[in-house]
């Protein structure tokens, strides 16, 4: 689709992702199992990342949307903060990785996660990240042949979006909430949180629901592109189905990819 993918790095818990880094500061996460020995260990000591991933591979098979990370100065306190709510996930995870720029240079990169969880949703999980240590550069790895510049939404959908409204504030630590008769929204950065219920996923997306049980599944994200046009092109050129919608061009849900690509124009 026109991306420009991260070297690959290995993870100390037995998994391993090669991300796709935007240039607004969010980013992608394709996630595998590089040692399940490992990964079935360190689930088994009580690593919260690696056992719920396991857990949505059970019931999902090896494709979807399993997992959504928040920015944060302070893990500590949000694990606090979730506790105090009851939305705790599990203990905190530190750890560190080597990071590869692209560019040949490598170094070391320590991360605090603090995790957030809704027994309601099994197939969904959120946590949020906070970065120790200077971000390296990652210039090289922001600029994508497609001209994505950012990420405008993540689509979630549920029956009744209203029943996952005070869990979605305090994961993403915003009070302010737009609601309609299709669902609720959050601003958080430079990203909406978008949940639809049925027809709000038809309406927008022509989509139907992932899943009929209940819980808030993600669904799918909305990228910005400088020109659809661009887009477009390289989407044909490797073969890539797609369609229009409200303005925006939207590659559906396939084997590897886990959830819906829409792409809008903004200048």
């Amino acid at each position: 689709m026109g991306f420009t993918v991260a070297p690959d790095a290995v993870h100390p818990f037995g998994t391993e992702n090669a991300c796709v880094f935007l240039a607004d500061g969010t980013y992608l996460e394709p996630l595998a199992i590089a040692q399940r020995e490992t990964c079935e260990a360190e689930a088994k000591k009580g690593n919260v990342f690696v056992a719920r991933d396991q857990a949505y591979r059970f019931r999902n098979g090896a494709d979807g949307f399993s997992a959504l990370a928040f920015s944060t100065q302070d893990a500590t306190s949000d694990h606090t903060g979730f506790v105090a709510t009851g939305y705790s996930g599990g203990k905190p995870l530190s750890f560190s990785r080597v990071f590869n720029d692209g560019k040949g240079n490598k170094a070391k990169r320590a991360f605090k996660l603090a995790f957030a969880n809704d027994l309601r949703s099994p197939d969904s999980f959120m946590f949020s990240c906070e970065r120790v240590g200077e971000t390296p550069d990652r210039s090289a790895l922001q600029k994508h042949a497609n001209g994505v510049t950012g990420l405008s939404a993540v689509v979630m959908s549920e029956s009744n979006p209203s029943d996952f409204q005070y869990f979605l504030q305090e994961v993403a630590n915003q009070r302010e909430t737009g609601s309609d008769s299709f669902g609720i929204s959050l601003k958080t950065g430079t990203t909406s949180l978008s949940l639809y219920n049925q027809d709000g996923m038809q309406s927008w997306f022509g989509l139907a629901p992932i899943s009929l049980e209940r819980g808030l599944r993600l669904a799918g994200l909305v990228f910005q592109v400088r020109k659809l046009d661009k887009l477009a092109q390289i989407l044909a050129a490797n073969d890539i189905g797609s369609r229009t919608l409200h303005n925006r061009i939207i590659v559906d849900r396939a084997r590897g990819q886990g959830a819906f690509f829409a792409f809008e124009e903004r200048k």
